[in-house]
């Protein structure tokens, strides 16, 4: 029975099974030429297929290993990318001479020449049916058009990351999983955009590494907004230290501490995690002014805790116009001076 084995190929880092043939051994980062339902191809060797190896893929492409890479192979390869330059180039002003709204990001040649992949970027469904035929007249093989996303683009141009190392969908993510803000929020990680977005715009994939990991630790601690019971007494979480597995709480006198999760005895109340003080707001003062419409501060001098119910349009308007009432230069002659003023 002939090894099979796991091997990457294609500039889309495809990872596919692939059954070598006769008895050639194959090892970990040999370059070989498979056989997949595109034609020809450089592949790498990745490991044997294993039972254990296999149950980390879904649903992968299957092919055969033909034989190790020649000189003539790697000469042809890189014939092919040095064409690479023109052939955009080429393609590029055909798209601008139809007017098509879609942006070129990348060409594949396959290595047996059986066709030529175009991956490019649209918002909206492209009629290209004229474009594949000067493009097949033009490298005289067969044209396949792939419509691709942002992430795709960065799987094909991006080179490195924040982290200083290759882009992960460049090297060892075959798939790349959706990513939401949840996952940063429960990692604690910065939710600045500029900080937890990857190459292609969007949240960084490796904040899905480690979130089943945490996911796991939040389940086994009180959620937040639990009301729970220690030595000390009662007292209301109102947040989590996930991977210390630690609480902080808030206690009856209105006082913030960290506790570890063993120290609940039990959980009187399940919170929804979300806070909410039971206690009052620790923020504020002893005294429950809560119900007063200023926040606990009795109203000011000139404004009333009450609206008027007349509105600015029916108020009078004031004349300009009209002159103040003021004395006369002279001031009052009729009226009579105090004892304590001087005449």
């Amino acid at each position: 029975m002939a090894k099979k084995y796991i091997a990457r190929f294609g500039s889309m880092r495809m990872v596919g099974v692939f059954s070598a043939k006769g008895k050639n051994l194959c090892h970990r980062g040999d370059k070989v030429v498979v056989q997949t339902d595109r034609g020809m191809e450089v592949g790498e060797i990745l490991t044997e297929a294993t039972e254990r190896s296999l149950s980390f893929l879904e649903s992968p492409v299957s092919g055969t290993i033909m034989r190790e890479t020649t000189e003539s192979d790697f000469s042809q390869a890189d014939h092919q990318r040095s064409r690479l330059r023109d052939d955009l180039t080429t393609c590029e002003e055909y798209i601008k001479r139809l007017q098509l709204n879609m942006t070129l990001v990348d060409i594949e040649h396959i290595l047996g020449g059986e066709r030529v992949v175009i991956y490019y970027l649209a918002e909206q469904r492209v009629d290209f049916r004229e474009l594949v035929k000067l493009l097949a007249s033009e490298f005289q093989t067969r044209i396949e058009m792939r419509q691709i996303g942002v992430r795709d683009e960065a799987k094909l141009l991006a080179d490195y990351g924040d982290c200083g190392q290759p882009v992960c969908c460049g090297t060892h993510l075959a798939q790349m999983p959706p990513v939401s803000m949840r996952m940063a929020k429960l990692q604690k990680a910065t939710l600045d955009p500029t900080k937890i977005s990857g190459r292609c715009g969007r949240l960084k994939c490796c904040l899905r590494y480690e979130y089943e990991t945490y996911d796991e630790l939040q389940r086994e601690l009180p959620p937040i907004g639990s009301e729970i019971l220690t030595r000390d007494g009662k007292m209301l979480i109102i947040n989590q230290e996930v991977m210390n597995a630690q609480l902080i709480v808030l206690t009856e006198d209105k006082r913030r501490k960290m506790i570890p999760s063993s120290d609940v005895i039990s959980i009187i109340h399940v919170g929804t995690g979300e806070l909410q003080h039971p206690y009052g707001n620790p923020r504020q003062g002893s005294n429950d002014n809560s119900k007063s419409p200023s926040g606990g501060r009795p109203p000011s001098k000139g404004h009333s805790s009450t609206h008027s119910p007349r509105s600015q349009k029916e108020r009078p308007k004031r004349d300009k116009s009209a002159k103040p009432d003021l004395p006369p230069k002279g001031g009052n002659k009729d009226r009579k001076p105090n004892k304590d003023e001087r005449p």
